[in-house]
């Protein structure tokens, strides 16, 4: 079963971190810190099926 509250954290976590990036107008490292963001999620849930 596949936990979200460990999904919530892991995607709410990224997106303050992208945040702050962004508030430095590090758009690379924001959008890096996304996509390896939604990876991990999609492993996460793909290896929970």
């Amino acid at each position: 079963m596949t936990d979200y509250k460990k999904l919530y954290h892991l995607l709410f976590n990224s997106i303050t971190d992208a945040l702050e990036a962004l508030g430095r107008l590090d758009v690379p490292t924001a959008s890096r810190l996304l996509e390896e963001a939604q990876i991990k999620a999609e492993d996460i849930i793909l290896d929970d099926e």
